[in-house]
């Protein structure tokens, strides 16, 4: 693709996903024109076409495979369909960005990274949590050497809805790859395989913890997911957590401790937040946390005491948008795409494991 050709973009759904995550970040950068939007069933208020009246709307993927105008496919409808699209738009010679969970199992996700392979298709996986500021900010403190070797690190998505949801979706449904561990999870776990790479083993605890919901209709709603690393003499131990029942008012979001030094964070970044409310990606304030949710480092000093300052995290933040930054260089031929299947697969595999730990009582090895 050549450098100065706007990236055409489809994208397969209009939903929350779409609306929110994807098309925002990609009418904002110059890269890309948003051409076409599958909507199957538009309704007065929910219409992609009376939304973007500029971009073709159309009631069937099928119709999008078949435009050759499209060069880059957003997929952002249920998981239990991204695995079909996927392919569809890859034999179509289409690159593809899929929403997470990429698809319900590693398998299918390691047939979809060598189709594209195959086909010389880029294919890349949303996991847009690894540009969140906070995140972010915990790279370079660990890249700094101030934590020293790290013996623990906990990571987490937690929140207080006790109350059984109001409506169902294929988040809430037991359905392929729904609940926590395959929503949030996703995200909590990408981010420590961005850190650290594969487990030596994993331990997982996959609950419904709201009372009154159907076990047997609903999919779970919490997990813990224990990840081992190094040697049983060099061991770290990773805690992946999300929880539906958690009443506090600040969530404490990372703990890391290490042989120098500890970081604790609290509360998500607010990206998410601010896009539902509306906020546009051109405010200053878009990606900005609040002083009053920045971690702290906290330093052992050889006179037995502690030294703690307040982080700032990093500024400016990256946003979502530099997921999009960094796919656009890719798709004209400058470097990897942001998140490769690949590394989806790997984290579907820990999942599994997690899934299969949490069934039989039992550590499940990498």
């Amino acid at each position: 693709m050549s450098a100065d050709k706007k990236i055409n973009v489809g994208v397969i759904g209009y939903g929350l996903s779409a609306k929110v995550f994807h098309i925002p970040f990609i009418q904002a950068l110059p890269d890309y024109n948003l051409y076409a939007i599958v909507q199957r069933s538009p309704k007065s208020g929910d219409d992609a076409s009376a939304d973007h009246p500029e971009t073709k709307l159309f009631r069937s993927a099928d119709d999008l495979f078949a435009d050759k105008a499209v060069d880059l496919v957003v997929v952002t409808s249920i998981p239990e369909t991204h695995y079909d699209f996927t392919k569809k738009a890859i034999e179509s010679g289409k690159h593809v960005v899929v929403e997470k969970p990429f698809v319900p199992t590693s398998e299918e996700a390691r047939e979809l990274t060598k189709l594209a392979k195959e086909n010389k298709r880029l294919l890349a996986v949303y996991q847009n949590r690894r540009w969140d500021q906070d995140f972010v900010t915990l790279k370079q403190i660990l890249a700094s050497g101030k934590l020293g070797e790290i013996a623990e690190f906990e990571t987490h998505f937690d929140r207080f809805r006790p109350d059984p949801p109001t409506r169902t979706t294929w988040k809430t449904l037991a359905t392929p790859a729904s609940g926590a561990l395959y929503d949030l999870g996703s995200h909590l776990i990408d981010q420590v395989y961005h850190l650290f790479g594969a487990p030596k083993s994993v331990t997982g605890f996959v609950q419904v913890q709201r009372k009154g919901l159907k076990t047997g209709d609903c999919a779970p709603d919490a997990c813990t997911v224990l990840l081992k690393y190094g040697s049983p003499k060099d061991e770290m131990l990773v805690t992946v957590k999300s929880s539906a029942v958690s009443p506090e008012q600040d969530q404490l979001r990372f703990w890391v401790r290490g042989t120098k030094g500890s970081f604790k964070k609290y509360n998500l970044d607010v990206q998410e937040p601010q896009l539902l409310a509306g906020v546009k990606l051109s405010n200053s304030e878009f990606g900005v946390e609040p002083t009053s949710s920045h971690g702290t480092l906290t330093v052992a000093a050889a006179d037995g005491k502690y030294n703690r300052e307040t982080v700032p995290s990093i500024e400016p933040p990256p946003t979502y948008a530099e997921y999009y930054r960094v796919l656009a260089k890719a798709l004209k031929g400058e470097g990897e795409v942001p998140v490769s299947g690949d590394d989806a697969a790997d984290v579907l595999k820990i999942i599994e494991l997690a899934q299969a730990s949490s069934d039989s009582g039992n550590s499940q090895s990498w």
